[in-house]
């Protein structure tokens, strides 16, 4: 790893970092924010997964997580969303696809197979590097997310009991296989198989067996994304069907903004503390 920033905050320190990948096969980029507590003891951790066009800057200069994050005791692990780089795929005419929307898949389909395996990079990759890098307790750890992020924290959770000991989520894209932005990606990144776009697919995850912890999922009732896109109730309805835990706030007025995060991301951290302890 090579050490790139650091920056003192509220008694423990922000860092980014750069490594080469070898499940991304590229140099991504990363940050961590360790409390002050990890000075003198191992600190349990909390990863975030950010959404659409967004890289691991956005969430630790928006969202004020580091304050409550001090308060806690816990570490922030932020990667970035996708691979980045000159001889990287991308879809310069999308947002929605390409770099800054990996979507938290790995990859099958040409020519985002060489590179996007977002999902092993957050689930494997990342979480050895840092547990052996940095003092975290091993094996102790959260996951949210927001959007895509969001996503990403439910199906990492859903695919890998045992992994995480509490997941949330910020406005998640909760049934990809049948909304605009995940049919776009998952055909790009996995091909016409729908089989494949189930599987990372919390809904569908859930439909077919998977059993988290309890899910704690925010979602603001002004979001312009949420008819089309996130389809929260159809989440909610299979957690009902299928015995889940989900505790499901829709938050009156909020729209799908870093201010929607930043209101309630102390909520967010205090539940992931509470199972982390």
């Amino acid at each position: 790893m090579e050490n790139i920033e650091n920056i003192k905050a509220f008694g423990g320190w922000l860092s980014r970092y750069r490594h080469l990948s070898s499940s991304c096969n590229c140099e991504m980029t990363f940050s961590v924010y360790l409390p002050p507590q990890a000075q003198s003891a191992r600190v349990p951790s909390v990863y975030w997964l950010s959404g659409l066009t967004c890289s691991d800057d956005n969430f630790r200069s928006k969202a004020g997580a580091e304050r409550y994050a001090a308060e806690l005791g816990l570490a922030l692990i932020i990667p970035d969303t996708s691979p980045r780089g000159d001889g990287v795929a991308d879809a310069e005419d999308r947002y929605d696809l390409g770099q800054g929307a990996g979507f938290y898949v790995d990859a099958t389909a040409e020519p985002w197979a060489a590179h996007y395996h977002m999902y092993t990079y957050v689930t494997r990759e990342l979480p050895a590097l840092v547990e052996s890098s940095f003092p975290l307790m091993n094996g102790v750890r959260a996951v949210s997310g927001h959007s895509m992020g969001g996503h990403g924290a439910l199906i990492c959770a859903l695919k890998n009991p045992g992994m995480y000991r509490s997941v949330s989520a910020f406005a998640p894209i909760a049934n990809p296989v049948v909304c605009p932005w995940g049919e776009g990606c998952f055909s790009a990144y996995l091909g016409s198989d729908r089989a494949r776009w189930e599987a990372y697919d919390a809904t569908c995850l859930i439909e077919s067996g998977a059993r988290p912890g309890p899910l704690l999922v925010d979602q603001g009732s002004a979001d312009g994304f949420l008819a089309e896109q996130l389809l929260p109730e159809h989440l909610q309805a299979a957690c009902k069907t299928h015995g889940v835990d989900i505790r499901l706030r829709m938050q009156e007025g909020y729209d799908h903004s870093y201010y929607f995060i930043a209101t309630f991301i102390g909520e967010h951290l205090a539940h992931h503390a509470e199972h982390l302890r």
